[in-house]
């Protein structure tokens, strides 16, 4: 349904009322170096860090299972870390359709799972719920435009109302109607969340509420590649290139319309309330003649609650003119007026665990055990499902006072249920060399896990599933070197796959009884060329060994090349040039219905350099981006014009020349 103008004035109301409020505005920040700071485990290393005492507002965040806090990103080096997308994901050719990593990453959770995530990058999830603390009241505003009505919405809230309990508000809308036909995407993201700590220290608890509601419309490719280089000046319209699904089109590129009548619409819902309570011993310092109490615990009790509720949902309003596309691809005859399939899923999970600090005053080593009970129901359009599991857990970290040590030992294993058999255990080591070397990672995980539900049982999708699926099992080393005074990493991924399940065309699933492996290595580095002018390097070589249903690029390869530097005394710029490519190899193709990549070995994917400008600024709390992305499609064949398209993913061709420019606004009230 298209959104209400009412809806739109009362956004506009809250970013007026937001910003009147607005008094002391952030001190310039300096940008991130390689890798940037991420979440508890990650290898990556802030070279340049913000010094709190400078400015007026003091603001941190952790993640929920983890004690180490970080300061929040204000970097201007790259405009990937402020949309959902990595620079080495691709898509179908508009933002906010299905996306895949050009880096092979195996989906690596043990358990139930429903088997959709091509639109996964796109939702709030509780791995990225950021648990802020602040002195001040804090707001983000982002506000992104590109060609074609796409737009990107985003409003960040945090405040302690407490010393002791912060609640935090973010919401995201990301819309582009595309270039193409029945190509437009909705996404909305929902997320509130609080922490709280007891005066006494002992009790803490966590509440996370997400909401997602995921929209994206599908055209089955185009009908040929040839109407991108078309004479017929009708094509230089993208828009009027016939497509394979929604023959007929029927969607405008209006923003306010965000009617599905062709696509995918994955919704859910979350819901985790984390209780805790300490037992252990007071204590106190005095610094200044102020009296600071804490408290050091020594065992810590742990319940969590989560609920899940999920719909996945493809909808098409004109299957009659698709007939012939679902009978091809699908073997699907007697289609009605209107095609609904549409999965129903529920999960209540109930989690008990005991924590034991050895160091009462080091919160970042301890011992981890509990048991989880979930209960989880399935409704499709013949029939239910429903069961459970019961899975055991435990953990034990350690980051040494001194930080030259950091530690991780995880396990859990599912002893009932449907699951049973499943397990995941990793372990990682990571040490600090000194200035010289800098740090040090390496570490393995095993995961055995049930093939993906949507695979190995019926349900409403029409999906040539396979019963009695062997359980997937992946085996992976790693190993990462960040050097902050060289501004280098290196790393190294081995994975060992058995198993492997896979869909080999539009429908038809299948299980590789051999065992492969595949090799990756990867550089960052960022080299200083002359005074402000940069170059940022990140390159990845992957290699596959026996023949395995899968295909990856041999070479990814991402630079930039860029001005640095304060050109006022209160901004600061980063311009330049963005410049992304990989090898040729044979890319996966998709399947629309079923919103799944699928493996092919007949077309190789062969692709221009993808070239985009840049120019990113802040000044003092205001940082302003603008991009101009796909200059590689630059041809005088057939007259002047922006038409050699990029293709990565058979006939799911991206659009020319395309502009962005965007908004970050930082409040402090």
């Amino acid at each position: 349904m298209p959104l209400k103008k009412s809806t739109w004035l009362v956004v506009a109301l809250i970013i007026l009322g937001l910003a009147a409020r607005a008094q002391n505005p952030l001190m310039n920040r300096i940008p991130r170096g390689v890798g940037g700071g991420q979440g508890g485990g990650s290898d990556s290393i802030q070279f340049e860090k913000r010094n709190f005492a400078d400015d007026s507002v003091t603001i941190r965040f952790r993640y929920l299972d983890t004690a180490r806090f970080f300061p929040i990103d204000s970097s201007i080096r790259d405009y990937f870390d402020k949309v959902p997308l990595s620079a080495e994901h691709v898509h179908l050719g508009n933002n906010g359709t299905a996306t895949r990593s050009l880096l092979f990453t195996p989906y690596l959770k043990a358990g139930w799972d429903a088997g959709f995530h091509a639109l996964d990058v796109y939702a709030f999830k509780l791995d990225d719920t950021r648990f802020m603390t602040t002195n001040k009241p804090f707001t983000r505003l982002t506000y992104l435009l590109g060609s074609q009505s796409e737009q990107h919405i985003g409003i960040l809230h945090t405040q302690n109302i407490t010393p002791d309990w912060n609640a935090g508000l973010e919401y995201r809308l990301i819309n582009a109607p595309g270039f193409y036909n029945s190509q437009n995407t909705n996404h909305k993201n929902f997320r509130f969340n609080s922490n709280y700590t007891s005066k006494g220290r002992r009790y803490n608890a966590f509440l996370v509420v997400i909401s997602n509601s995921l929209q994206s419309s599908e055209n089955g490719g185009i009908a040929s590649d040839t109407f991108l280089m078309n004479k017929n000046r009708a094509y230089n319209d993208l828009y009027n290139i016939p497509t394979n699904l929604a023959k007929v089109p029927s969607v405008s590129r209006n923003f306010f319309n965000v009617a599905l009548n062709t696509g995918n619409k994955y919704t859910n819902t979350t819901f985790l309330l984390r209780q805790q309570y300490d037992f252990g011993r007071k204590d106190s310092t005095v610094t200044d003649s102020t009296v600071v109490r804490f408290f050091l615990p020594r065992l810590r009790l742990e319940h969590t609650l989560n609920y899940t509720g999920s719909k996945f949902m493809f909808l098409d309003v004109q299957a009659l003119n698709d007939s012939d596309f679902f009978k091809q691809h699908y073997g699907l005859t007697n289609i009605p007026d209107t095609v609904l399939y549409a999965d129903r899923w529920r999960m209540l999970s109930n989690d008990f665990s005991i924590l034991q600090f050895p160091d009462a005053s080091n919160p970042l080593q301890f011992l981890k055990v509990g048991a989880t009970v979930e209960n989880i129901s399935g409704r499709f359009s013949a029939g239910k499902d429903d069961f459970l599991n019961l899975r055991l857990h435990g953990e034990y970290r350690n980051r040494t006072k001194n930080r030259k040590w950091d530690m991780l030992l995880y396990g859990e294993f599912f002893a009932l249920g449907r699951s049973v058999g499943n397990y995941d255990f990793r372990a990682s080591l990571k040490s600090y060399l000194g200035k010289r070397w800098g740090y040090l990672e390496v570490g393995g995980r095993n995961v055995n896990r049930d093939p993906s539900y949507l695979y190995q049982r019926p349900t409403s999708f029409p999906i040539q599933f396979k019963a009695g699926l062997n359980d997937e099992n992946t085996f992976h080393l790693f190993g990462s070197v960040v050097n902050p005074a060289f501004r280098l990493k290196l790393s190294a991924d081995y994975f060992l796959m058995g198993n492997y399940v896979y869909l080999s065309e539009f429908y038809k699933v299948n299980q590789s009884s051999t065992i492969f492996n595949l090799l990756r290595v990867g550089m960052n580095k960022e080299l200083r060329l002359k005074k402000n002018w940069k170059w940022y390097l990140d390159l990845y070589f992957q290699t596959v060994t026996g023949s395995p249903p899968l295909n990856v690029p041999l070479v990814y390869i991402r630079n930039r090349f860029a001005y640095e530097g304060s050109v006022f005394r209160n901004l600061v710029l980063s311009t330049g040039f963005d410049i992304r490519y990989h090898t040729p190899y044979k890319s996966v193709n998709y399947s629309p219905l079923l919103g799944q990549f699928f493996f092919q070995d007949q077309e190789s994917i062969v692709i221009r350099p993808d070239i985009a400008a840049y120019v990113n600024f802040r000044i003092r709390n205001f940082t302003g981006f603008t991009r101009l992305e796909n200059l590689n499609t630059l041809t005088f064949k057939n007259g002047f014009g922006f038409k050699n398209n990029n293709v990565e993913t058979p006939l799911y061709a991206y659009p020319g020349l395309l502009f962005r420019m965007g908004v970050v606004w930082d409040l402090v009230n």
